[in-house]
């Protein structure tokens, strides 16, 4: 099967949002994403469906897959020769993956956060790194787009973190900095009873706050992306995705029973949106 088609077959069946707004892109680009995103999910699958040693293993073969496609080495693996092409054509630097994988591991070893710096940290290696890889494929005309697309990824994975407290929990995880989860009087066992009270709805929101400032950064670099595709699709995953912490409100701050999302047709409504404001242009 040919790697691209397969590796849009993965983003479609993981990335909903993603794989809806990258219809906008042109092909060549949306292949590219289509071939990293793959690999980033295989990162995040490696840690997520293993445990242990067998996870460390996995992580370490994915480092040496993604070091063969750096070393031009031949490929037989469509789908890593998609991914060797992407890297090739749109000259992705390769410590940016090393970071990916770094942050993965993390994963393997820390599972509580004592304050938002450490907790940036690991936002940035799982997430703002891929903001910077997509920027490559996207296209831009000023070295400051950078800040602007780290600021997206880390908004995205804040919300990601906030969407999934439940489930992380599960997996024996709580991103939420324990500083500021002291400062707000909630505890572990008040997730683990899945205990909503006016303490854990004031600690929420202070989160969807700082989450919406990365946003809201984010936004600033838009105008600084090569071509209007590149900036739609960026502005619509932006406001689609940001569209969970309201969903979140609309919840009451329950993510224990209800999981947050955005439907399709909010999806849409949300394109339209940005279409009829222009707001890309």
């Amino acid at each position: 099967m040919d790697g691209f088609l397969l590796a849009k077959a993965i983003t479609k069946k993981h990335a909903k949002t993603f794989y809806f707004a990258s219809w906008f892109l042109e092909k060549n680009k949306r292949n590219a994403a289509y071939a990293v995103y793959a690999i980033c999910r295989a990162s995040d699958e490696t840690v997520d469906g293993e445990q242990g040693l067998s996870a460390q293993k996995n992580l370490a073969s994915l480092q040496q897959k993604i070091d063969s496609a750096y070393n031009n080495v031949p490929l037989d693996d469509p789908l890593l020769l998609a991914f060797q092409q992407t890297i090739n054509k749109y000259h992705i630097p390769k410590e940016y993956f090393n970071a990916l994988i770094e942050g993965m591991h993390m994963d393997l070893y820390k599972n509580r956060y004592q304050n938002f710096e450490e907790l940036s940290d690991y936002c940035y290696k799982v997430a703002g790194v891929v903001g910077l890889i997509m920027l490559e494929i996207f296209g831009y005309t000023s070295p400051k787009t950078t800040d602007y697309a780290v600021s997206l990824g880390i908004a995205m994975q804040l919300t990601n973190i906030l969407r999934d407290i439940k489930e992380d929990f599960k997996r024996g995880r709580i991103y939420l900095p324990e500083n500021e989860m002291q400062d707000f009087e909630v505890s572990e066992i008040d997730i683990s009873q899945s205990r909503i009270n006016d303490n854990f709805k004031a600690l929420m929101k202070f989160q969807i706050t700082r989450s919406r400032e990365y946003y809201e950064k984010a936004k600033q670099g838009i105008k600084m992306l090569d071509g209007l595709n590149s900036r739609l699709v960026v502005l619509a995953m932006a406001d689609i995705y940001a569209g969970i912490l309201k969903a979140i409100e609309k919840n009451d701050y329950d993510i224990f029973t209800r999981r947050a999302c955005v439907n399709m047709p909010g999806k849409i409504n949300a394109i339209l949106k940005i279409i009829l404001k222009g707001e890309y242009r």
